[in-house]
């Protein structure tokens, strides 16, 4: 390593893919070591994979047929650098968002439970995941929960939401502080999406009622059972339908 300090513009660069071969080795090494920091990056460059795929293709698109042929060349010169345009400002736009989040939360953190960062993170991450959102799938159930428990030392559950529109989709083991963590994934008919992230050792969130955040777009639902912390996340849905998934997992987990 070369000895600078790592900033938020270098993450900036970093989620852009403007860093040069060494320094973005050296992001790769430092992210290597803060699964929480790589996490909500990866959702960051995926984002803004995703406004790329669904803008890029209008500079391949022909010209109206109507134009006038001494004057295509230039409409066409300008059609592209307007589109151009736009894609470097919705860059432009994620940059500033990893700005705000890296640099102005900072100071706020401590007043956000560890557990509830953690679950919209890896909510942010997985849920908009298309052909692999979970690591095992809802087909093995009993060998996913069985997993899962063994690796965080706990008896780990999946609640059936079937009675409040949702069916289990299959779930994942991912890195936490101080050890592993699990999330699982939950898929309704309009193909909402809710998450239930787990972990162990929830010393840290003294708040063992029910309890509501939001970040960003994302809503929360959080508690703690004796050694096992729970927060079930969406984007998709309001705070009273996420209310009505809540109870309902909270009635099973906590009886």
């Amino acid at each position: 390593m070369n000895g600078l300090p790592i900033t938020e513009g270098d993450l900036q660069a970093w989620v852009d893919g403007r860093l040069p071969s060494g320094r973005r080795a050296e992001i790769d090494a430092w992210l290597a070591d803060r699964p929480e920091e790589a996490a909500r990056l990866a959702a960051y460059r995926e984002h803004s994979a995703q406004l790329r795929a669904l803008y890029a293709p209008v500079l391949k698109e022909p010209l109206p047929p109507g134009l006038a042929a001494a004057g295509r060349p230039r409409r066409a010169l300008y059609l592209r650098a307007a589109v151009a345009v736009a894609l470097f400002a919705l860059g432009a736009g994620l940059g500033w968002q990893l700005h705000v989040s890296v640099g102005a939360r900072a100071p706020a953190q401590e007043a956000v439970p560890r557990i509830v960062r953690n679950a919209v993170i890896a909510h942010a991450t997985y849920s908009p995941e298309v052909r692999h959102p979970v690591e095992v799938g809802a087909d093995q159930e009993q060998h996913l929960v069985a997993w899962l428990s063994k690796r965080l030392g706990a008896n780990v559950r999946a609640p059936n939401l079937e009675s409040v529109g949702y069916s289990l989709i299959g779930g994942r083991l991912l890195p936490g502080e101080p050890g592993p963590t699990a999330q699982f994934m939950y898929q309704g008919k309009p193909g909402t999406r809710v998450t239930l992230y787990l972990r162990t050792d929830a010393t840290d969130n003294r708040e063992t009622a029910f309890r509501y955040a939001q970040e960003g777009n994302v809503r929360v639902f959080y508690w703690v059972d004796r050694k096992l912390g729970y927060a079930l996340s969406s984007s998709d849905i309001g705070k009273e339908d996420l209310l009505k998934i809540a109870n309902a997992t909270y009635a099973q987990l906590n009886p």
